[in-house]
């Protein structure tokens, strides 16, 4: 198909250490031809009076300064200045101003065109002008007004008129799909994915299990990830680890990752639970290879059930036998993950997982393979270029 110059609205920063669709989804199109303009997250929740997120904002003044960074061929991100409480309509307003004006400057000095505008966020049409972009795409990944702090009204409101905007939207999960294409007829469901190769290191010989995590006895049964409470069954982890003390729970991840009120006292206390912080991209294949069974201990809620975590085929990619609670996302593939309805189905789903009475490593990996960033970013390329033609 045609190259096209691509304004990739984001709701991630691009150095985040958790790659998620968005940095991933940039790459391959940029790698597929496509000039990319990347646009850090706008802070689509309410800043607390954290001193993380405190932090945040200083870090992301200072990248304000910069003009947009050129991290890779055919890829641009900007960390453009906005103010964080969207769900005022003037500071909306006063964003939509800044917005604009600093992307009609760099795409003059670039010289990139207004082809194509692939946004996750769904304020879009109150930040920026849409009607300018020759085709817009919606990438709806995340139930984002479920999450703790956000403008709930604010974004129902919006998110209904760019689902009328947009000329396509994809779906990460069959609850999205069913609520977007109620706006948009034109919504296509594919799940997340994961990097296949650079999970699958985890296998190979000359990976090394990190010191800190070979120092914690055996067997070692962990979660990577976001530790936060929308997210995260802290009640279920310590029923977990009071039920098998001979077992080591391993959390990596950032505890109140994108949701500062979390409150994780019920992780303390607890001699065979170890919470090793967050650890960069580049080296989670070698905490996975340390690891005896991955976790997927969500809540369910709103938020959850209408996410596919990205964590399922990574986990799988890098060999792991997969323990889950009751994720309408994955109940499809329910012969290859064990799925748990109670605190106890889920610890017996880990004792047959340690005795080897997982989903074979053969199953695990044929289905990985079927799901990655390139084999879907060409299939969404696909849709589009198909019904372009229509």
């Amino acid at each position: 198909m045609s190259k096209h110059d691509i304004v990739l609205m984001s709701t991630a920063d691009w150095d985040n250490p958790f790659w998620t669709n968005k940095q991933h989804v940039a790459v391959e199109l940029a790698r597929s031809g496509h000039r990319v303009l990347y646009i850090d997250s706008l802070g689509l929740r309410r800043p607390s009076a954290s001193a993380r997120d405190l932090k945040r904002i200083i870090k992301r003044l200072l990248k304000a300064l910069r003009p947009p960074q050129k991290v890779r061929e055919n890829l641009w991100v900007w960390s453009p200045i906005v103010l964080p409480w969207h769900g005022n309509s003037c500071v909306r307003l006063i964003n939509k101003a800044l917005l604009n004006t600093g992307l009609w400057c760099f795409l003059k000095l670039k010289k990139m065109k207004r082809d194509w505008l692939w946004t996750y966020n769904p304020l879009t049409s109150e930040l920026f002008d849409t009607s300018t972009f020759n085709y817009k795409i919606y990438h709806c990944v995340d139930e984002i007004k479920a999450q703790p702090g956000m403008p709930v009204k604010t974004l129902e409101t919006a998110e209904k008129t760019l689902a009328h905007e947009v000329d396509i939207i994809f779906t990460t999960s069959a609850q999205l799909t069913a609520s977007r294409s109620a706006w948009n007829k034109n919504t296509h469901y594919l799940p997340n994915v994961a990097d296949y190769n650079h999970f699958a290191s985890a296998q190979e010989l000359q990976t090394e299990i990190p010191l800190d995590l070979s120092e914690i006895p055996g067997p070692r049964i962990g979660f990577i990830g976001a530790i936060s409470g929308y997210k995260i069954d802290f009640d279920l982890l310590r029923q977990v680890a009071v039920a098998r003390p001979d077992w080591s729970i391993v959390l990596i991840g950032e505890i109140g990752e994108g949701d500062p009120w979390t409150n994780s006292s019920l992780l303390e206390g607890l001699p065979n639970l170890y919470t090793l912080g967050p650890r960069s991209y580049q080296i989670l294949p070698a905490y996975l290879k340390g690891l005896n069974v991955a976790l997927l201990p969500n809540k369910v809620n709103e938020y959850t059930d209408s996410m596919f975590p990205m964590k399922f085929f990574e986990y799988l990619a890098a060999g792991k036998p997969v323990v889950s609670v009751n994720l309408k996302s994955i109940l499809e593939f329910k012969e290859i993950v064990s799925i748990a309805h109670t605190g106890e189905d889920f610890i017996n789903a880990i004792d047959k997982a340690l005795d080897g009475k997982a989903p074979p490593l053969e199953r695990r990996l044929d289905l990985a393979k079927q799901y990655t960033y390139e084999a879907r970013t060409k299939r969404m390329l696909t849709i589009i270029d198909e019904g372009s033609k229509a």
